[in-house]
């Protein structure tokens, strides 16, 4: 059988920043902070990450905080993952983490901050309107159980 090639992302440096790699270990890439920024507790930020990526043809990224970034800076991704799609790939299109700090802190240029992956876009769908989906209902939002 033979391998397939892996996928190539285009990455631009925007920023002094360490080159980006991917790990054996995980399935997700770090990004990082591309400058030093201070945030006041309640203060939203667009944090610059210093790359703008030309994505393989038909693949989104999906960026999601890293599981240490709220407990080291108090920070939360304001609208809980971003989603870059493949049109957002022009020289300029430097990518961003959004962020709202819950307390006073401060980010280091180099720290990172978030990470990403990139997946198969949503095929083509048509949407169809129907009176009935001919289906049991399963009890509404959140009806899965307690425990």
């Amino acid at each position: 059988m033979q391998e397939k090639a892996p996928l190539t992302i285009q990455v631009r440096y925007h920023a002094d920043v360490p080159p980006l790699e991917k790990l054996p270990q995980g399935d997700w890439i770090d990004l990082r902070a591309a400058e030093t920024v201070e945030m006041r507790s309640g203060e939203y930020r667009l944090i610059p990450l210093g790359v703008s990526m030309r994505l393989p043809r038909g693949y989104e990224a999906h960026v999601a905080p890293r599981s240490s970034t709220f407990k080291k800076w108090g920070i939360l991704m304001t609208n809980s993952i971003g989603i870059i799609d493949e049109s957002y790939c022009g020289d300029g299109d430097q990518w961003y983490f959004s962020a709202v700090a819950l307390r006073d802190t401060s980010i280091e240029k180099g720290d990172r901050i978030c990470q990403f992956r990139i997946v198969k876009k949503m095929p083509d769908v048509a949407l169809e309107t129907v009176e009935f989906l001919s289906s049991p209902d399963r009890g509404g939002f959140g009806s899965t159980g307690e425990k």
